[in-house]
């Protein structure tokens, strides 16, 4: 176990890295201004966001239109269902565009690392009115016309059709813009376009697929709802249709929500990401352990990263300076996205190294798709009664 507390503070108790960093940034900071705003090319792909968005507000209010007249003309309760499916996604579109310019504000006294999660509560907004206007409306207009017993002229059923047929069009060009985005972010990340879908993390663009989507598939079932109610006559077709787009916009507005809910509480970053960062600050000659290696996303370009580091033996307080500063000061460099680093000495006892052990296999789990990535921090009795002597046996 390595022996600097006592060099790690001067005489005075204040701990070696209270003065600010080399680079003038300070213990923590930065290089931007907490939330990514200085990068150009982020500012560039905010750029291609807020295009997506306005060409699916641009799509949502035409469509919107166009679906609430023909459902008004047809009394097709499918119709309304998607009429209000497509005024909830256009509210949405401004929130999420609001989103896209309240997280780029500067950090300011109040909010000393930006405004980055911003983005993550205008998606929460935008998933509660996916539930409200465009879920719930749908299945109560589904149940209305199980309990009526309307009938449509055959040049209703035309219009309805019409409309619906115009929806998918626009609802499929706004969606194939989305998808172009995923497609150009995927190239750089040198993904494929699943993966790049799976783990798209700025919640506009998600939500602007995830809506596009939905109303794609939205329509075409509606447009089954009222042929079939066309072929047969019975409106139980056209109420079920209704009531099956209800359904999936609940569940659409339930598995945004749920992704936004963690990343307002604060959700790590990614597990690739963390061990990275942990295997290079292993690597260092000064460090003896990384204890521990804590990290919380601050928005889609910010991420805080903390970790407590034992220190190689017969560092004095300058020395011990002097790496704390090039080490975040590298990090920050080599992770961009990491801009808040902190590094905190401490001296780590046999618990604090299994612990690091244990949190090590845990990346490695994650990363690799391996079982139980989020198990406890420190393992249970059962797997310490398996190997009882390796924290005394550790130098």
């Amino acid at each position: 176990m390595s022996r600097h507390a006592e060099t790690a503070h001067d005489p005075t108790g204040r701990h070696a890295t209270g003065r600010p960093d080399e680079d003038g940034t300070g213990d923590g900071a930065g290089t931007g201004n907490g939330n990514g705003n200085g990068d150009g090319d982020n500012g560039q792909e905010d750029a291609r966001t807020a295009v997506t968005v306005f060409v699916a507000l641009g799509a949502n209010l035409v469509i919107a239109l166009a679906k609430l007249l023909g459902g008004l003309f047809t009394g097709s309760p499918a119709l309304l269902s998607e009429a209000a499916h497509s005024v909830a996604d256009s509210l949405n579109e401004i929130f999420l565009l609001a989103s896209l310019k309240r997280s780029r504000r500067a950090p300011d006294s109040k909010h000393p690392f930006g405004y980055g999660k911003e983005r993550y509560f205008w998606s929460l907004l935008a998933a509660v009115g996916i539930f409200v206007m465009g879920g719930c409306f749908s299945v109560f207009q589904g149940v209305e016309a199980l309990r009526s017993d309307h009938a449509e002229t055959r040049t209703g059923y035309v219009v309805g059709l019409i409309v619906l047929a115009v929806a998918l069009i626009a609802e499929g060009s706004s969606l194939v813009r989305a998808l172009l985005q995923v497609r150009g972010r995927a190239r750089q990340a040198g993904q494929g376009m699943r993966k790049a879908i799976c783990s798209a993390d700025d919640p506009a663009l998600r939500t602007v697929l995830a809506e596009d989507s939905t109303a794609c598939f939205g329509v075409v079932v509606a447009m089954l709802g009222v042929g079939l109610h066309m072929i047969t006559g019975e409106v139980q077709w056209e109420a079920w249709a209704s009531m099956i787009i209800g359904a999936l916009l609940v569940f659409v507005a339930y598995q945004l929500a749920k992704e936004s809910r963690g990343q307002i509480i604060g959700e790590a970053a990614d597990p690739a990401l963390r061990r990275a960062i942990r295997e290079f600050l292993e690597r260092q000659p000064e460090i003896d352990t990384v204890t521990t290696l804590l990290s919380m996303r601050l928005g889609t370009l910010s991420t805080l990263v903390a970790a407590r580091v034992d220190l190689a033996a017969g560092l004095d307080s300058e020395e011990v300076e002097e790496v704390l500063v090039r080490l975040k000061k590298a990090v920050r460099e080599q992770w961009p996205i990491a801009d808040q680093v902190f590094l905190d000495v401490t001296e780590a006892s046999p618990r604090d190294r299994e612990r690091a052990r244990h949190e090590r296999r845990q990346l490695d789990a994650a990363v690799n798709g391996g079982p139980d990535p989020d198990g406890p921090d420190v393992p249970d009795e059962r797997n310490r009664a398996e190997e009882p002597d390796t924290a005394e046996r550790e130098p």
